[in-house]
């Protein structure tokens, strides 16, 4: 299997959301790549500036484990990071892994990625705005792992105050960590549990 993932990195990018996935992912072995629309610096919504490693025309499914879209202001003002979430399209296609958290959900849902697959977001509402056909989907949990169907690649979704449930869902999916192990990883980020760094690092 592919062992790099694919960050989406775009202007206001939501500093916050991607940090625990992508770090434990590169603690596990994996090799994170940044894709931007191109290879200009990008600046986060924290203010740091991220140079892409690669231009969006340049990600392909089969070079990748999986993409991570942050959520970001743009998802909500305009029509500027829509090509991600058609890139999103082909990867799903592919049968490789989308993991979308916050203003992410909505581009998605306007791609038409959620109208037949389990999903979260903020609230319902935010994505019904968009007049996505969906709704009977949503799911009211932290975060959701959708397993899709006739080959099509899982999505991973959830809301802005989520990064630990939705780091949990994708180090699950990837194999970082698993069972007890996965357990109690977010036991200890998500509840400051102390009993949980022992069994982590057990």
């Amino acid at each position: 299997m592919a062992r790099t993932v694919h960050l989406a990195v775009y202007d206001t990018l939501a500093d916050w959301e991607p940090g625990h996935a992508t770090a434990w992912l590169a603690r596990a072995g994996h090799e994170i790549r940044t894709v931007g629309a191109t290879t200009d610096p990008v600046a986060t919504i924290g203010g740091m500036r991220i140079v892409p490693d690669l231009a969006l025309e340049e990600l392909r499914p089969e070079d990748s484990a999986l993409l991570i879209l942050p959520g970001g202001d743009l998802w909500d003002t305009g029509d500027d990071l829509a090509p991600f979430a058609a890139a999103a399209r082909r990867f799903l296609d592919a049968g490789v892994p989308v993991a979308a958290i916050c203003g992410a959900t909505a581009g998605l849902a306007r791609e038409g990625l959620l109208d037949d697959r389990a999903h979260t977001s903020a609230v319902s509402f935010y994505l019904a705005a968009t007049g996505y056909k969906g709704g009977e989907h949503y799911v009211d949990a932290d975060a959701v792992t959708d397993k899709g169907a006739d080959g099509a690649g899982d999505l991973i979704t959830a809301g802005p105050t989520e990064p630990v449930a939705f780091a949990r869902e994708v180090l699950g999916r990837m194999g970082a960590f698993e069972g007890a192990r996965l357990d109690a990883w977010y036991r200890l980020f998500h509840d400051s549990d102390p009993a949980a760094y022992e069994e982590l690092n057990a």
